[in-house]
């Protein structure tokens, strides 16, 4: 444990950073996850709603500086290029067996 009051005062606001941190990640990581699994499905309007939800929590994590901008533009646009190669991509015809 620090002996210092300033240091101990240090801790407890790094702990309170690091939940705020966390959750603000999750938000960011579950708008990805739901947006590739709507993609997945097959459902693209949902998908491209849920792209602008995952956009909006990607640009409001690099602006608190949770994530580097950088990096908040990487994941917008493999994220955006994953919705638009889907939607665009045929639809394959189930596969019947010849006799």
């Amino acid at each position: 444990m620090p002996i210092k009051e300033n240091a101990r005062k240090y801790m407890r606001v790094t702990v309170a950073k690091t939940a705020k941190n966390k959750v603000a990640k999750g938000v960011v990581k579950s708008a990805i996850k739901k947006t590739r699994e709507a993609v997945s499905a097959g459902k693209f309007d949902d998908a491209k709603k849920f792209y602008q939800e995952a956009q909006k929590a990607i640009d409001k994590a690099a602006e608190k500086k949770i994530i580097k901008k950088n990096t908040a533009a990487r994941k917008k646009s493999r994220l955006n290029a994953f919705v638009k190669k889907a939607a665009t991509a045929p639809v394959a015809a189930p596969k019947t067996k010849k006799k």
